[in-house]
């Protein structure tokens, strides 16, 4: 089975609507749309990369922003289109992030590569992932790139889960430095911040955060959405004011890498 298969085949079975509606999703959605938010200005325009069913595009493009988003997967693309509001400023179309000729250099304020990166296992196609979100961007735009964490899935499978075992011998975790241990059928490649660094150090960029979207909610998913609305948000309030620490980055299953194109 090739890699896009294992994808395309994971995201006809997996119902990501539900897992962004339940309150523990909800960090991940909420921290992120905080950030873009920071630097939305009227009439500024929109590219969502891997736009999965559409939950960020229709929310942006709800609050009057033109949106243009890419797809790969066709069920995603199915249910983005069942979502869109008629008359609402939003495009969608399938295509590859590795591969953006139908959309104009210097074009986008905002550029969201929020899926693209989970699923990329080279580092050659990472890099051009990247790159051709950052050459889309307009001068002084920013992006946002989105990825899963390592060591957040050796705690959370590994040894609370009790699957540590499993990862040595199937997936050859090195017992020495615990690093990354992904392949195309495991569906989501697995980063360090210093993978992520050495990413964007090769463009003309200036990183302005790195965030922890999701923070240690999902080891803790269960008590998150059995919270009740006070509490649960004072907990949004506790992780808003943690979640760009240095040292509570690398436990978050989600980081958001958010950086301006020079």
């Amino acid at each position: 089975m090739k890699a896009k298969d294992y994808l395309t085949d994971y995201y006809e079975r997996y119902d990501e609507e539900g897992r962004l509606s339940s309150k523990h999703g909800m960090v991940e959605y909420l921290t992120t749309m905080k950030y873009v938010e920071k630097y939305l200005r009227p009439d500024m325009r929109i590219l969502e990369i891997g736009a999965g069913t559409g939950r960020y595009s229709h929310a942006f493009a709800q609050k009057g922003y033109r949106v243009d988003a890419v797809e790969f997967v066709e069920h995603n693309i199915e249910i983005f289109r069942q979502h869109t509001i008629e008359g609402e400023p939003v495009t969608v179309t399938q295509g590859n992030a590795m591969e953006l000729s139908a959309f104009e250099s210097n074009t986008y304020d905002i550029t969201l590569l929020l899926g693209p990166m989970y699923h990329l296992f080279t580092r050659e196609d990472q890099w051009k992932a990247l790159s051709e979100a950052i050459r889309v961007t307009k001068k002084g735009g920013i992006i946002f790139a989105a990825y899963c964490m390592g060591d957040a899935s050796v705690l959370s499978y590994g040894f609370v889960r009790g699957e540590i075992y499993n990862l040595i011998q199937d997936c050859k975790l090195d017992t020495e430095t615990f690093g990354s241990f992904s392949d195309p059928w495991d569906i989501f490649e697995l980063y360090r911040k210093e993978d992520i660094d050495h990413l964007r150090n090769e463009f003309h960029v200036t990183q302005l955060h790195f965030v922890a979207a999701d923070g240690y909610t999902n080891h803790m998913r269960e008590t998150v959405d059995r919270m009740d609305d006070r509490m649960y948000e004072l907990y949004l309030k506790y992780h808003f004011a943690i979640c760009e620490r240095p040292d509570m980055t690398g436990y978050s299953h989600h980081t958001l890498d958010i950086f301006r194109k020079e």
